[in-house]
């Protein structure tokens, strides 16, 4: 016998950083929520094998080099010892676990209800849940039927697989790069954007010869060349072999090893063995086992889901955040997104802005920009200026042992409108927010150069940069 039809209110599928977020929101104003999430855990990707343990990973791998090497400050040590396996048990129970608690704690305290399962929708009005993992080939029972006010699709993106790189074995995506039970002597980074690049320098970090196959002429292609050009320089300091413009063509597994055969530009084939090799050559969403063939809901050739600045997908009542939909897969866009659909559903304006979404690396130095390029900001018709100070300028940075790289700050020359900035640099990652709020209220250089900044602090080169632009430096 079919289950009886539950009638819900707002049902958001996926608990990731779009729908976790977009359910406390919609909880907050007023409606009953339930979200549907087919893991054990509430988070997603982002927060159990993405950005958080990644940036756990960098963390460790940096006070490791500390320890190993801080002569420049006149302290020596002794040999020092590194347990992989303690830190990864650290990484898991001190950092993601509490995190993922913290997110069930909101859960209860704003009253959200948590189904388990794999929904797929079945109409434009109604979801089917069945049992997530092998047993929903193993239930017998009907699926749940649940009928929704509003539904929120925020289910994600999943690692992509290419042609002679089956994830299996020896050969892991990023989700298996973050849960390695041992640490690799040798390690092939398939892919150097954001991922690969951040894994690869973590890795290296701790002792492991890694080598990036890119395909295009640089790593982190989003980026402009001068701000890639300092990363790169780190990382072959610290073993990092960096090839780029190469093709990675296919893998052959052994019992403790795999070598990957990769194409140079010339055509020639080359290859290097490494105990894993780690495919980091971007997402694709989660939207081909959704049902969504059963509803009104338009797809573009990417099987992303096309909608509005509100997140609305032209159907009543079908809305949807982050990964799934158009523009960059990042964690704090799907944050607003989700805010945003929550929101318009309460009937509120809200609406998504992507002229300032921050973009950060944490590479080593960190890459952090907003807004416009000078390319970009020219090719727009705007005429432009660009101002750049040096860390190896600011004492904080020097005083860090981390002077490279710089900020810089693109305004308009006429009226001189913050329209972007870029940094490399150390606490690039932090520094950036002040920017973003400056890019998004349209203030112009001189606000910046007329506030304080405190010293001695990584945050002055924006303050010196301003001044730059306003023609009146004063530590350059």
């Amino acid at each position: 016998m079919a289950k009886e039809l539950e009638q819900h209110g707002t049902v958001i599928i996926g608990a990731g950083p779009g729908g976790y977020v977009a359910a406390i929101r919609a909880a907050e104003l007023g409606q009953q929520v339930t979200v549907i999430e087919e893991s054990d855990t509430l988070g997603g990707i982002c927060l159990n094998v993405g950005c958080v343990p990644s940036k756990a990973l960098i963390s460790a791998g940096k006070r490791l080099g500390q320890a190993q090497d801080s002569t420049m400050y006149g302290i020596t040590t002794g040999e020092v010892s590194f347990d992989f396996t303690a830190l990864q048990d650290w990484k898991q129970h001190k950092v993601v676990d509490r995190m993922t608690k913290g997110i069930e704690g909101l859960f209860a305290k704003h009253e959200i209800e948590v189904v388990r399962g794999s929904a797929m929708l079945v109409s434009d009005s109604e979801i089917q849940i069945m049992p997530a993992g092998p047993q929903q080939f193993m239930s017998v029972t009907e699926p749940r039927r649940i009928a929704f006010t509003d539904l929120i699709i925020a289910t994600g993106s999943r690692p992509v697989e290419i042609p002679g790189f089956q994830i299996s074995g020896r050969v892991i995506d990023s989700t298996g790069g973050l849960g390695l039970e041992s640490l690799p002597k040798e390690l092939v980074v398939i892919g150097g954007g954001y991922i690969g690049t951040e894994l690869a320098g973590a890795y290296a970090d701790f002792g492991t010869h890694v080598t990036i196959l890119e395909g295009t002429d640089q790593i982190l292609p989003g980026f402009e060349k001068d701000l890639v050009k300092v990363v790169v320089k780190k990382l072959k300091s610290k073993g990092v072999t960096v090839l780029t413009g190469v093709r990675a063509k296919h893998s052959e597994q052994r019992a403790d090893e795999v070598t990957v055969t990769y194409a140079t530009k010339g055509g020639e084939e080359k290859k290097v063995t490494a105990d894993y090799c780690m495919i980091t050559v971007g997402r694709t969403p989660n939207t081909d086992s959704l049902g969504l063939d059963a509803t009104g809901v338009e797809l573009d050739k990417h099987g992303l889901i096309k909608v509005d600045e509100r997140g609305f997908t032209g159907v009543d009542h079908i809305w949807a955040v982050g990964d799934v939909t158009m523009g960059p897969a990042l964690a704090h866009m799907a944050f607003m997104e989700g805010k945003t659909a929550a929101g318009a559903i309460a009937g509120r304006p809200d609406a998504n802005e992507y002229f300032a979404v921050p973009a950060v690396c944490f590479s080593d130095p960190e890459i952090a920009t907003v807004g416009m390029t000078v390319a970009e900001a020219e090719k727009s018709g705007l005429t432009v200026h660009a101002s750049q100070f040096p860390f190896a300028g600011n004492a904080r940075a020097v005083s860090l042992g981390e002077g490279e790289g710089f900020v810089r700050l693109v305004s308009t020359i006429d009226t001189g409108t913050l329209v972007g900035a870029q940094i490399v640099g150390p606490g690039a990652s932090d520094l950036i927010s002040e920017l973003s709020v400056a890019v998004n209220c349209q203030l112009n250089v001189e606000d910046i150069a007329l506030t304080i900044h405190p010293h001695p602090t990584l945050g002055e080169p924006v303050a010196e940069a301003a001044d730059i632009a306003i023609g009146l430096p004063t530590h350059l």
